[in-house]
């Protein structure tokens, strides 16, 4: 799905969970349908288009009572039938986006050499609230490559204290030193 497509369904669905006053059950049940889309032999049937669509909207449902009510099954069957199931988790990621900015959070993705603790994320997380003036909701990634340090991405902003791009510049500065 291309990114425009997502954004519409996410725009839909958010301008749809704005109206009602509920953005965060709409997201709970775009949650839902990842999930099931997760599901390796269900989604081998839903992708199969030798299956009717009839026929595997009605298993989409099957599968997803009990965890999804009568508004998710629709916009599920609505991305079953638009051939946009297999791609929720691009609209979620839009629409997770749409709420952050309506809710006025920074997202802030911050990659270390080994996991954060609690002290420390809640420490960065205050840190960059004040640098950038809003929440922040910090997704902390694991790369040991970093070797050290820290690589933050907010927006179009990139701090990179990594042990590993230090090491470079140092790397640099001797090349051009000899």
């Amino acid at each position: 799905m291309t990114s425009a497509a997502a954004r519409r369904y996410a725009r839909a669905v958010f301008e749809l969970a704005q109206e009602q006053k509920s953005a965060a059950v709409w997201q709970r049940r775009l949650e839902t349908i990842r999930a099931l889309m997760e599901v390796p032999a269900l989604q081998a049937i839903l992708a199969n288009r030798a299956i009717a669509g009839e026929a595997r909207a009605r298993v989409l449902r099957e599968a997803a009572a009990g965890s999804l009510d009568e508004d998710g099954l629709n916009l599920a069957v609505l991305l079953l039938e638009n051939n946009r199931l297999g791609q929720v988790d691009v609209v979620l990621a839009e629409f997770e986006k749409l709420l952050d900015e309506a809710e006025g959070r920074v997202r802030a993705t911050a990659t270390t050499a080994v996991e954060l603790g609690d002290d420390e994320r809640r420490s960065l997380e205050r840190e960059l609230s004040e640098r950038f003036g809003g929440k922040v909701r910090l997704e902390a990634e694991v790369d040991p490559d970093i070797l050290g340090g820290l690589v933050v991405r907010v927006g179009d902003h990139l701090v990179d204290a990594s042990v590993r791009t230090r090491l470079q510049q140092l790397r640099r500065r001797l090349a051009t030193a000899t």
